[in-house]
């Protein structure tokens, strides 16, 4: 398969070099969306003049590069995308084992919750208990088999790009995925992938930053994103 494999990054100066050397060992083509970076992200991706970079001029979020990315996947005329974050917590050697699996599935879903690589590794406890809480309304509502609703590290062959419709460009996007997958009826698996966090302090920005708000703000783009598909489904589904 051609798989473009892309990383949405917003001012990730302190991870970007080490995070792009690692990924151009592991992945052929390579992709940058420069979420309107405003300290030195730009002048490093310089350095790498074989990645391809697409540049919001302002940031836009999260959700909305990776709209950028499944958008050039398909103009490339690419089988498949390969998606993972610039903070270090993706292992980038994992690359061609992610994207394999799109043999077998339509969607490759990292989960840092099916195995244990690293039993010092912690997760945050808070950004813990609210993927635990996400992660049951998917498998509630939707009749999925999730460990992490969460993770950035994720493959999509052709067919899945096409199926989706991304409207939300924050950090709720991936709810919005996870709906129209099943709506469309694509094949989803997860695959292991190891629990790293560098930097416990890293923060959404604004209201997100505060838990209570930032699930209620899941919840409501959950429900949306269920309405908007026809799959409402009644009782204490999401709540």
């Amino acid at each position: 398969m051609k798989l473009l494999t892309a990383i949405p990054v917003h001012n990730e100066e302190k991870y970007l070099e080490e995070v792009l050397r690692q990924v151009l060992q592991y992945a052929g083509d390579v992709l940058v969306v420069d979420d309107g970076s405003t300290d030195r992200t730009p002048e490093l991706l310089g350095r790498f003049p074989s990645v391809q970079v697409v540049r919001h001029p302002t940031n836009l979020g999260y959700g909305a590069g990776l709209k950028t990315a499944f958008a050039r996947a398909l103009e490339g005329d690419y089988d498949g995308l390969v998606t993972l974050d610039c903070d270090g917590q993706h292992e980038p050697a994992m690359i061609p084992a992610i994207g394999a699996r799109l043999a077998e599935a339509d969607m490759v879903s990292g989960s840092r919750y099916l195995q244990v690589f690293d039993p010092d590794q912690r997760p945050p406890e808070e950004r813990r208990r609210i993927n635990v809480e996400v992660t049951r309304w998917l498998n509630e509502c939707l009749g999925l088999h999730l460990t992490d609703a969460f993770c950035g590290f994720k493959a999509y062959n052709r067919r899945a790009l096409e199926s989706f419709e991304v409207t939300d460009l924050g950090y709720a996007m991936p709810l919005q995925i996870w709906v129209q997958a099943v709506q469309h009826g694509l094949k989803i698996v997860e695959a292991a992938v190891p629990l790293i966090y560098l930097d416990e302090s890293r923060a959404f920005g604004g209201s997100l930053d505060d838990s209570t708000y930032r699930l209620n703000h899941y919840r409501q783009v959950f429900a949306d994103a269920l309405k908007r598909a026809g799959l409402e489904v009644g009782g204490g589904c999401g709540g």
